[in-house]
């Protein structure tokens, strides 16, 4: 080029350097075959944690068992049949009572209405919890996702860096031709090229591990492995004034804790009903044997009887399981003050969090990589001008690739 003169190389070392290849060696190529396949989106994902997840199953046999539960603490009691025999005797002169019965528990107070109630109660607080578990699923799934497309941008982003720092060493070796590279600029190219090619390989090796975990969370193990797709789209604005309370009121622990204490009010007032005792009815026909007259012989024969009758509160009146649905009832109350304090405490940090974070990636994306990128790229033409060291070329392309890292980390 004009204005610049080639100088020497001087000393063996330079010579062999200058003499040298390109630093060779093959790159790890882990997801070849994996890129080639159709792209797997964050619908088709939670799609099938919904099917296969374990734990949403499980929520869904909890409902279902206090659904059952409410229908069989409504059934009514069974009737109980029997055999009853009195003043049995043998020998000439016999006699006796004998026949069946049948009886009867009559439960009074609407106590089977109150029962059910309760599981009807627990029902709804146990769907609460299943909602609760499918949106932790979906949220588990959705960060596991982003975690995994982050990673597989890394894997661009570090092959890219596989090319630049393949040209870097070619550049450098062009300029030891003519004397305006020595030694070390190109054992230092080689060592960023070779570095690159590890980073390139941990990537890929990172982008296979995610996607076990992805897999694992939607229940499919063996899923096969294969590219996502989704927009790293730019993150919504929330109003910070009104979120937190918005967080607060549509938090399934909140829900959760206020179904409870529907729960705990439906055991109290089950509880102060049972003391209600119930009524028992018992019938029967038995055939007396007892002779009236010997001659000629004849017996009392066909008879019926009846009884009813039912408990009397006079000690036990259930005093101390409606004390103690009453205690359980006050600490419900209590616990849904406790879980939105809770909420609250831990919401406040998680926005100012996601405020931070929103700002930073927004200042990456509009302001410093097109700045880093543009730096390197002046750098660039200004190394293969001979104008500038090389290491201050690696140097800006290193930071470039670690603003872009850093961005789609956000």
């Amino acid at each position: 080029m004009s204005g610049m003169q080639a100088a020497p190389a001087t000393g063996n070392t330079a010579d062999a350097a200058t003499q040298s290849t390109p630093a060779e060696g093959k790159t790890s190529e882990l997801l070849d075959t994996i890129l080639k396949r159709k792209p797997r989106s964050l619908e088709e994902c939670i799609q099938l944690a919904d099917v296969n997840n374990p734990s949403l199953r499980q929520a869904a046999a909890i409902v279902r068992r206090a659904e059952a539960q409410a229908r069989q603490a409504a059934l009514y009691p069974n009737p109980s049949v029997g055999y009853q025999g009195e003043q049995i005797r043998g020998g000439s002169y016999g006699g006796g009572e004998q026949g069946a019965f049948v009886a009867q528990t009559i439960v009074l107070g609407g106590k089977l209405g109150l029962r059910r109630n309760v599981y009807e109660q627990q029902k709804q607080a146990d769907q609460i919890v299943a909602e609760e578990q499918l949106a932790r699923v979906h949220n588990d799934v959705e960060q596991a996702f982003y975690q995994t497309l982050s990673s597989q941008e890394m894997v661009a982003v570090r092959r890219r860096m596989v090319h630049l720092t393949a040209d870097a060493v070619e550049t450098a070796h062009q300029l030891a031709n003519v004397g305006q590279a020595d030694a070390p600029d190109i054992l230092q190219s080689e060592v960023e090229a070779e570095q690159a090619k590890v980073d390139y390989a941990r990537a890929q090796r990172i982008f296979l591990q995610n996607f076990q975990s992805l897999a694992a969370l939607v229940g499919k193990p063996d899923l096969e492995t294969t590219p996502l797709t989704a927009a790293l789209v730019t993150p919504p604005e929330i109003d910070t004034d009104r979120i937190v309370q918005t967080l607060i009121e549509s938090s399934p622990a909140v829900k959760l804790a206020r179904q409870e204490v529907s729960v705990a009010v439906s055991r109290w007032k089950s509880a102060k009903r049972e003391a209600v005792p119930d009524l028992k009815v018992r019938a029967g026909e038995q055939f007396n044997h007892e002779l009236v007259s010997i001659a000629p012989r004849k017996e009392v024969g066909p008879q019926s009887f009846a009884s009813v009758g039912m408990d009397l509160p006079l000690w036990n009146r259930n005093q101390g399981n409606i004390q103690a649905a009453q205690a359980e009832k006050e600490r419900a109350e209590q616990n849904v003050e406790r879980v939105q304090l809770s909420v609250r405490q831990q919401a406040a940090p998680l926005v100012q969090s996601y405020l931070s974070s929103k700002y930073e990636a927004d200042r990456y994306r509009t302001e410093i990589i097109p700045r880093a990128a543009t730096a390197y790229r002046l750098y660039l033409k200004k190394y293969r001008r001979w104008r500038r060291p090389i290491r201050r070329c690696l140097s800006r392309n290193e930071h470039c690739f670690n603003c872009r890292r850093t961005t789609s980390q956000r």
